[in-house]
């Protein structure tokens, strides 16, 4: 599979909707993570992400303005339980988060979901997780999508990824670019590289890189794999 430059891969693509990196710094020092939204909505613009311990949420900016469908736009991307770290596009985050509590594994919890019920998009949903013991690092990532378009089945998927590579990551999003309706993600996450080891760097290059009229907000996240010691970084369009 080729490398791609997720920085060009965001360049070209003016609206790739949400989108989940993982993957490990160029030192290997670092399991890396980022989530951004775009939105074409008013009231899909009308959002901020707001840290809440080690846990992120989105929230409305402006509490005047109505939110369509708030389900879909309201929730937590992240959430910590113990050594893992969850990162999805919807409120699948706490159906992961409750049922790996209650012994589930991350693909099992994804079986109770589906892609999001808003035709004629119905948008996948993407979720990751990174897992962390003594000193070891892996990730799995997942998408939940429509048949082609078709509500009638739903397509699941899941990657994983033991012992990743310095310097690499995997790149997901949910839609392959602007349209009516929107075209869903095709095939499995993108192989890219991640070739820093800054967060602010990283967290730079892609909110550069993503469509000034369509970005709304975007998260990173830096995690010692031997200390488990984190940085985070939050970037809001509406401030």
């Amino acid at each position: 599979m080729q490398t791609l430059d997720v920085s060009q891969e965001l360049k070209s693509n003016s609206y790739p909707g949400r989108g989940i990196i993982v993957g490990k710094s160029q030192d290997g020092k670092f399991a890396v993570t980022g989530y951004f939204i775009m939105g074409r909505s008013a009231s899909s613009r009308n959002r901020i992400f707001v840290e809440e311990g080690s846990n992120i949420k989105t929230q409305a900016f402006d509490e005047s303005v109505l939110l369509v469908k708030p389900e879909l736009i309201i929730y937590y991307p992240v959430r910590v339980l113990g050594n893992k770290t969850i990162v999805t596009n919807g409120d699948q985050t706490d159906t992961v988060y409750n049922l790996m509590s209650q012994g589930k594994t991350f693909e099992e919890s994804l079986r109770t979901r589906k892609y999001e019920h808003d035709e004629p998009n119905y948008t996948p949903r993407i979720s990751s997780i990174m897992e962390f013991e003594e000193g070891s690092y892996s990730y799995s990532m997942s998408i939940l999508k429509s048949n082609n378009g078709n509500p009638d089945c739903c397509n699941r998927y899941t990657y994983s990824y033991d012992n990743p590579l310095n310097g690499q990551g995997h790149f997901i999003h949910t839609y392959m670019g602007d349209g009516n309706p929107l075209p869903s993600f095709e095939g499995e996450p993108k192989l890219i590289s991640i070739d820093t080891n800054n967060i602010d760097d990283f967290t730079n290059m892609l909110w550069s890189s993503l469509n000034e009229d369509n970005k709304v907000s975007l998260f990173t996240r830096f995690i010692n794999i031997q200390t488990g010691e984190t940085m985070s970084r939050t970037i809001n369009k509406n401030k």
